[in-house]
């Protein structure tokens, strides 16, 4: 499922030089990622692959490497995608479908202020009302007539209750958008690739509407133009090759240096799950995935926020942190990864202890980074920055122990 590339393996000279280049640059260009994504299981290339990312954030971030305390809030697990990797989205007849009442996000975030969070993480499928009619008449029930505007009610609960919540709703339009805007300090939708050769038969995304990557980056741009904080990310090993992460990461780059809007790019590797159609795909090595975190830094350029889940790789955090990251993502003190629920989050002081080993600082963030918080205005509902601002500290990183004194 995973054609090769054509490009051939560069000799370390050449690497060496390919990420020389990168480095001064301040981006990586199109061949030379192919090229270097090309021999990335090669020690000789995926070495100084590493040692430039780091050099890169070094450049851009110093020795920093930030964490967001979070709640994880699956608003429902209904989705009518069927991606071959998901093991999230369930039937409506499956015990395991749920949907959240207000009540009971309420309940998750109150929770949550008391174990010092300030992130409510929003996660939901994919447009079930179109596919399930009991779930249209649910909503239809509570006054709504898609998930999205249910979405909006549970943000607006976890809002009200002093948390900034982040969603992460699958595809969404403008309009969807601009109304979960005054109650959201950021949104986010992983490109996850843009190869359009796995929405065929066979491949991951076949009976997936919503992952047609012109309707994914699509959002990314009227997120873009309603000037939305967002996150957006590669998916690694679900059958793309080299070249189609090369053209991933520079699409997402394309629309960062339209917009100035994307906040963060994560590099999550595919985790093979059982009972899945991709249950016995294998799944990538770890050091080649910290290459690929280290080539999303040189595309991105030293400035950018490059993020790596450490619950998907827990052996690897000193390898992860030599390829250039400078963020870990959301980790949740009070619930599981419910996209991941295998993989259980690392406790955060053992996370500062690694990162701490390897020379590097944890600081806590805000669902945003501090450079939008504190000069870009305009990227935020007035209410919601005004919040957010309450919440972070004078160099705009979390404010540690606000919710728990509170509490």
């Amino acid at each position: 499922m995973n054609p090769s590339s054509p490009h051939s393996v560069p000799t370390r000279a050449e690497a060496e030089r390919l990420v020389t280049e990168a480095v001064e640059l301040g981006r990586l260009p199109r061949s030379a990622g192919e090229k270097l994504g090309a021999g990335l299981a090669d020690e000789c290339v995926r070495e100084p692959v590493l040692e430039a990312a780091f050099e890169s954030k070094r450049r851009g971030k110093g020795d920093r490497v930030s964490v967001s305390k979070n709640v994880f809030i699956p608003l429902t697990n209904l989705c009518r995608d069927r991606c071959g990797y998901c093991t999230f989205a369930k039937l409506p007849g499956d015990p395991a479908a749920k949907t959240w009442s207000l009540e009971e996000v309420a309940d998750a975030v109150n929770g949550a202020r008391r174990a010092g969070c300030i992130e409510a993480l929003f996660c939901l499928g994919d447009k079930p009302e179109k596919a399930y009619r009991s779930h249209l008449a649910w909503l239809a029930s509570r006054g709504h007539t898609t998930t999205a505007e249910y979405l909006v009610e549970g943000c607006r609960v976890a809002f009200e209750l002093q948390m900034l919540p982040h969603t992460n709703a699958g595809i969404l339009s403008a309009e969807q958008m601009a109304a979960l805007r005054p109650w959201n300090a950021s949104m986010g939708l992983m490109l996850e690739t843009t190869s359009t050769r796995l929405r065929g038969k066979g491949y991951a995304h076949h009976v997936a509407p919503d992952k047609e990557p012109e309707i994914r980056l699509r959002m990314h741009r009227e997120a873009g133009e309603l000037k939305i904080p967002f996150t957006s990310g590669l998916l690694l090993g679900i059958g793309e090759n080299a070249a189609e992460r090369v053209d991933t990461l520079l699409a997402i780059r394309d629309v960062a240096d339209a917009y100035g809007h994307i906040q963060e790019v994560i590099v999550q590797p595919f985790h093979a799950k059982p009972g899945t159609p991709m249950h016995a795909e294998e799944p990538l090595n770890d050091a080649v995935i910290a290459g690929w975190v280290g080539l999303a830094r040189l595309a991105m350029g030293p400035d950018a926020n490059v993020q790596a889940p450490p619950n998907l790789a827990p052996e690897v955090l000193e390898l992860l942190l030599r390829s250039g990251l400078n963020d870990w993502g959301g980790v949740s003190p009070v619930t599981v990864d419910f996209i991941n629920p295998e993989a259980p989050w690392p406790e955060l002081d053992e996370l500062r202890r690694r990162t701490e080993a390897s020379g590097q600082t944890l600081v806590e963030r805000l669902p945003v980074y501090p450079d939008d918080l504190l000069h870009r205005p305009e990227f935020f509902d007035p209410q919601v920055h005004a919040a957010a601002l309450r919440l972070a500290d004078a160099d705009g990183w979390a404010r540690r122990g606000v919710h728990v004194e509170a509490a």
